[in-house]
């Protein structure tokens, strides 16, 4: 599998984020530099670019809340748009006929929210037979509280979402591992 069959799946990087209460701008930075750096990479290589947007009938996530645009101060150049009202980026959007279509065999995912769309779409992507890579470094999440009252901080969910898709699900790469492409075994 070379770089040609890769799509980089950009998820919900997107302004409607902010207007939630659980937003936080502190881990913003740091995402925006990892997230930037694989956007930036995949252009350079000629791998095209997946915006994928989250739409929802009402609220700041409905399009004519106006806040459905790319997360400022994001530069970004798709190759391809899609709008998914699910958690998975490749239900119901046409997303998965467009990486069909273009011979697609790889993903690279990113973006907003680590467990939820982003986890979904890497599992999506690889029960579908995609050879996936996620890129946790260039995910974003915020604290959540369960059930018996407990907040599980972003750094407890990141940390957990790689084990859970490590080696089954997808191979869990840094930018420059994912940029670099699909690991290659060698014959014995």
């Amino acid at each position: 599998m070379a770089m040609s069959d890769t799509a980089l799946i950009v998820i919900d990087v997107q302004e409607p984020f902010r207007h939630r209460d659980y937003w936080n701008d502190e881990p913003v930075p740091s995402f925006i530099d990892r997230q930037q750096a694989l956007i930036h990479g995949a252009k350079s290589r000629g791998v095209p670019v997946v915006q994928v947007f989250h739409v929802e009938e009402s609220g700041p996530f409905s399009e004519a809340s106006g806040f459905v645009k790319t997360l400022a101060p994001f530069r970004l150049a798709p190759d391809a748009v899609f709008r998914k009202r699910r958690h998975s980026a490749l239900v119901g959007s046409g997303h998965d006929v467009w990486l069909t279509s273009n011979g697609v065999r790889r993903v690279i995912i990113s973006g907003i929210r680590t467990e939820q769309c982003c986890e979904t779409t890497t599992r999506h992507a690889s029960d579908l037979g995609y050879a996936v890579d996620y890129v946790g470094e260039a995910t974003l999440t915020f604290p959540i509280i369960d059930a018996g009252g407990r907040t599980w901080s972003a750094a407890e969910i990141r940390a957990r979402t790689k084990p859970v898709l490590a080696g089954r699900l997808a191979r869990i790469a840094t930018v420059e591992e994912a940029l670099a492409g699909p690991v290659v075994k060698s014959a014995a």
